[in-house]
């Protein structure tokens, strides 16, 4: 049995300490503030996008990785005899960064144990999975049980998330500006989520953010996962106190397992905007 070896990119939000205890590889994607480039989570760490987005005139855009930088990574893996890769990644929806991937894939010998995976999901949606599945193999599951994991996950896990501001969603194309300035004008926040094909969408909309807040609960409570003991991972764009009070509403309502916080990097920031939270349930 070879040794199985965890692959994702920087849109998962993984903090930095579980990857380097875990060995997890993060191949990061860019960031560009006009004609400044960097790399998420690298050159560019979530607390300074956050501090540079509040100063910047221009809303920044982001770029996938090249081909290149997963065949490094994946070469560097292949040295050791015997490995085996998992390499999961942002929806194919959202991004060109699963495609890169599968063409660094293609460019190896057919000898290479790798297989990708779409997540369909995005941040700690897809982040857990990797956590889980990379805990799983130093544990000494072999690579067909981490692969079970990670589609038992995919089947059950739930996210919602809300944003302070329509604005940047509307930027990158994710609304239109009239539904975005409506929104904004009425305190409109729409409960949002990511559907089994990999796109953004709008579960909801309910006036106010305390509303909202109370909302994504009885959303959760409706899921069949939720009658069991689970796991949940809180991101948030620079907004821990929000952050905070989802976690404590979920361990009031909730059979909770793990509790955990991570930020929203800043290619995921790049798309919500500061002030954005989003509550993920996953499968113990």
């Amino acid at each position: 049995m070879g040794k199985v070896r965890l692959v994702t990119d920087s849109t998962a939000d993984i903090p930095e300490e579980v990857c380097l205890a875990l060995g997890i590889e993060v191949v990061p994607l860019k960031v560009h503030f006009g004609t400044d480039t960097y790399r998420d989570g690298v050159t560019l760490r979530a607390e300074q996008f956050y501090e540079l987005l509040s100063k910047s005139p221009v809303i920044p855009t982001t770029s996938q990785p090249s081909p290149v930088d997963f065949l490094e990574i994946y070469k560097k893996l292949l040295i050791e005899p015997d490995v085996q890769i998992i390499s999961i990644h942002l929806s194919s929806a959202l991004s060109g960064t699963y495609q890169s991937a599968v063409l660094a894939k293609s460019l190896l010998n057919d000898s290479a144990d790798i297989t990708t995976i779409d997540s369909k999901s995005a941040s700690y949606g897809m982040g857990g999975w990797v956590v889980a599945a990379a805990e799983a193999a130093k544990q000494g599951k072999s690579k067909e049980e981490c692969l079970a994991l990670i589609q038992r996950f995919s089947e059950q896990s739930q996210l919602y998330f809300l944003v302070d501001t329509l604005e940047f969603m509307q930027k990158g194309g994710r609304i239109g500006k009239a539904a975005a300035l409506i929104g904004s004008l009425l305190k409109i926040k729409p409960i949002l989520s990511i559907d089994k094909d990999g796109e953004a969408y709008s579960v909801e909309k309910v006036r106010g953010q305390n509303a909202a807040v109370l909302r994504i609960i009885e959303l959760f409570k409706q899921k069949e996962i939720a009658v069991h003991e689970v796991r949940v991972m809180i991101a948030h764009s620079n907004v821990l106190e929000m952050a905070e009070r989802f976690g404590l509403l979920m361990q009031e309502n909730f059979k909770i397992h793990s509790l955990s916080y991570t930020v929203l990097g800043p290619v995921i920031g790049t798309h919500v905007g500061p002030g954005t939270v989003a509550v993920i349930m996953q499968p113990v």
